[in-house]
């Protein structure tokens, strides 16, 4: 059974935006960057993102109702979520796991992100939902 997660990389990380194109414009005017663009209508949001490294910055704006909203409704623009790349395969992590004394942490359900990743919300001792996140490695 799976006790920790082998952590490789940030992965992505997200941040919230009112306007897509206002943002990308800001962006394009500090630095040499390509952006490629999609949506998520699972999650009611379209995305910008580009490559810092071996990490992507994602630019994410929502555009109907769901948490991406909610959170840009009672935080503003900016940080939403740090995504974390692990080594482990999806399908061998468990659901949740615990520590000595008290649960330790918790995944919420796997599920598709944008370009095809594998995602899940992550809880770690208390810490909101949504905010940290595990990306799985891709298999072709």
């Amino acid at each position: 059974m799976l006790e920790k997660f082998d952590l490789t990389h940030v992965h992505h990380v997200n941040l919230l935006v009112r306007d897509l194109e206002s943002a990308k414009r800001a962006y394009r005017a500090k630095f040499n960057i390509d952006f490629i663009d999609e949506s998520l209508p699972s999650r009611g949001v379209l995305t910008s993102r580009f490559r810092v490294g071996e990490s992507w910055l994602v630019l994410v704006q929502p555009i109907s109702e769901g948490e991406p909203m909610r959170q840009l409704r009672e935080r503003g623009e900016g940080l939403f979520l740090l995504s974390l790349g692990v080594a482990q395969a999806e399908d061998a992590v468990p659901v949740s796991f615990h520590d000595d004394s008290h649960t330790a942490g918790e995944l919420w359900e796997v599920r598709d992100g944008i370009s095809g990743w594998r995602i899940v919300d992550f809880e770690v001792a208390g810490e909101p939902k949504g905010q940290l996140q595990l990306a799985f490695p891709q298999t072709d």
